[in-house]
């Protein structure tokens, strides 16, 4: 539960239609399991104490009292176990019978939901035996020795985690054309809880998955369905315990239908609130009731899958159509930037290095959608002091194999001017040394661009953008940025998914680009190699990557993302690597966001981009104090 993460479980077992006694044993014994797994909450199926399928056996006071005793049972057996356990169970009340939900938290029974929506078609007909819950009033019931209310409208909230909120619907409310979900959610809730009994016909399992996974991400929510099982009568329908466990959009564990067992999944809350903040459209705005209950925080062995590279997608077919598509943005927006500007040409520096190469694939891209010839795209290549044979090699054999016009302009000498002019000592490797490089090209394609009636593409990335790692009104400068929002992991896999459609020189010469160090090539080589490597003096990009992702996109603490890093990169990086890189990113992101403030058009591709007129406003002069790790 530290950091806002929380194991839920979904437990089906197979249980004995009318056999509340036996049953309760079951799920006491599931409870016991999940919570010594570490499951803070653990959730049943619909009227999984009774059966769901026990038909006119619910009129029977006989059930209905074997019912109540069971539920006492599991409430008495539980009272030692750390977490939320709500199970299905009928409950009367005066002349009515409801299907509800019965919450339980450490023997205490905290409160009953029922079931709004009951479905009385097709092979379904709870309507002979249950009252819809009353969404108006909440009724009083007097069960386990006490008054407990009875109503939809409530929540259920962790003291000790305030993130952890519990929401309850029950089956075909979820199917229902307005699910109790909904307000459930703008009260509050983080989590879901679903206790289902779906039958199962072709196809269903599909649309099934699909209303969990998409109700999760319109909610912003954690969603636990679990459904019926083996043990249910089988007279006219099967039940396959399909249950499923999202976070927002993504399914975080799936049971394998027509088996009865257990699945857990961590879901992060705190992500799930800070999702909540950010989007102004989802406003809290339903007043419900709130029941607290108690839990220790503990710290949990992370059941929870984190990929190294958040910006890359881990399934290749994926993978290669995100690549499709991010290619298509980035072309569509330097095409219709081409268009409304009537430009003749646009020019762009082609060092051989990752970032130019991508800009170039993009322009290329864009002229063939314009249906205008390659030549109006200006290659240009200024080697000086520290320019290898291999990244000069690289750049030519690229304009060449793309047909582009290419230039190549030796800047040895303007340079060399420049440091007379300014004092500078040609043996003095310093900053000036390094960025007065950089400016005399930003110059030169800027001339280029006036003369030729066209404009600069910008090839910094967001990794760069991040770090600071660009020279001000050097290569930081442009008139179109291609490559802002794309990261540096995610240029890496753009290129190699040209190079695997590219053939001869042209995917030759892209594969060496790929295993070239990064480098901006500013200092001398040493017997003939790249002296410069960028990654040996700001740390890797992987790890940048990492530590943008979850700052920027969720906003979380240096803390809880150096936890995550350990998970991540555990075997690659020790702990010391990870946490120094991770206090060099705070220190250059804020240190550097004076470059960010002044940042060239560009188009949006994903959903972490640092542009001041998008997603990402901060001071210039804000303090990295209070977001560093600590120590």
């Amino acid at each position: 539960m530290k950091d806002g993460f929380l194991r839920m479980a979904c437990a089906t077992p197979k249980i004995k239609v009318a056999d509340c006694g036996g049953n309760a044993k079951k799920i006491v014994a599931m409870a016991k399991e999940a919570a010594d797994n570490g499951a803070s909450l653990i959730v049943f199926p619909e009227l999984c104490i009774t059966g769901y399928t026990c038909s006119d056996l619910f009129l029977q006071k006989s059930l209905l009292v074997s019912a109540e005793t069971a539920l006492s049972d599991i409430a008495r057996q539980t009272s030692g176990l750390d977490a939320v356990v709500i199970v299905g169970v009928p409950v009367a009340a005066g002349s009515s019978l409801y299907n509800c939900a019965a919450v339980l938290c450490r023997g205490e029974l905290l409160g009953l939901v029922p079931k709004i929506n009951i479905p009385n078609y097709s092979e379904f007909y709870e309507l002979r035996h249950f009252t819809p819950g009353n969404t108006e009033q909440p009724i009083k019931v007097r069960i386990l020795d006490r008054f407990v209310e009875l109503t939809p409208n409530i929540i259920f909230e962790c003291s000790e985690m305030p993130e952890f909120k519990i929401g309850v619907e029950i089956c075909e409310d979820l199917w229902a054309a307005e699910p109790p979900s909904g307000k459930l959610a703008l009260s509050g809730a983080t989590v879901i809880a679903n206790l289902s009994a779906s039958d199962e016909v072709i196809g269903k399992a599909d649309y099934r998955r699909m209303l969990v996974k998409s109700t999760s991400a319109r909610l912003l929510s954690a969603y636990l369905y679990c459904s019926a099982g083996m043990g249910e009568s089988t007279t006219d329908m099967v039940f396959s315990g399909h249950n499923i466990i999202c976070e927002n959009g993504t399914a975080l564990a799936e049971a394998k239908r027509f088996t009865t067992g257990i699945i857990y999944a961590d879901a992060d809350l705190q992500k799930l609130e800070g999702e909540r903040r950010r989007s102004n459209t989802f406003v809290e705005t339903v007043n419900m009731n709130t029941v607290f209950f108690h839990l220790p925080v503990k710290q949990l062995n992370l059941n929870r899958y984190i990929s190294k590279t958040p910006f890359v997608p881990e399934n290749r077919d994926n993978l290669n159509e995100r690549c499709e598509e991010i290619l298509s943005v980035q072309s569509v927006g330097l095409a219709t930037r081409i268009e409304h500007t009537n430009a003749k040409s646009v020019v762009i520096g082609l060092s051989g290095g990752l970032d130019s190469t991508l800009a170039l694939i993009v322009a290329v891209h864009a002229m063939d959608m314009l249906k205008r010839d390659r030549k109006d795209i200006i290659a240009v290549t200024m080697p000086c002091f520290g320019t290898t044979k291999r990244t000069k090699s690289n750049a030519e054999i690229l304009a060449d194999s793309y047909g582009v016009s290419f230039y190549d302009i030796d800047i040895s000498d303007s340079v060399k001017q420049h440091f007379k002019d300014i004092g500078q000592d040609i043996n003095n490797y310093d900053v000036t040394y390094e960025n007065s490089q950089a400016r005399e090209r930003t110059q030169i394609l800027m001339d280029i661009a006036n003369k030729t009636g066209g404009f600069v593409i910008g090839t910094g990335d967001l990794s760069e953008l991040a770090l600071g790692w660009a020279t001000y009104n050097g290569d930081h400068m442009s008139m179109y940025a291609v490559n802002a929002s794309i990261p540096k992991t995610l240029v890496r896999y753009l290129t190699l998914y040209e190079a695997e459609r590219s053939k001869g020189i042209l995917k030759k010469s892209l594969t060496d680009i790929l295993d070239t160090p990064v480098s901006p090539e500013l200092l001398p080589p040493k017997d003939g190699e790249i002296s410069q490597k960028t990654e040996d003096i700001v740390g890797p990009y992987e790890l940048h990557d990492f530590f943008l992702y979850y700052f920027v996109r969720f906003g979380f603490t240096s803390d809880k993302i150096f936890r995550l890093a350990k998970i991540a990169f555990n075997g690659l990086y020790d702990d010391e690597t990870i946490k120094k890189w991770l206090q060099t990113f705070m220190r250059r992101f804020f240190s550097q966001q004076f470059k960010r403030s002044c940042l060239p058009d560009g188009p949006k591709v994903g959903t972490v981009t640092l542009s001041p007129r998008g997603d990402w406003r901060m001071p210039s002069d804000a303090v990295s104090t209070v977001f560093m790790p600590k120590d």
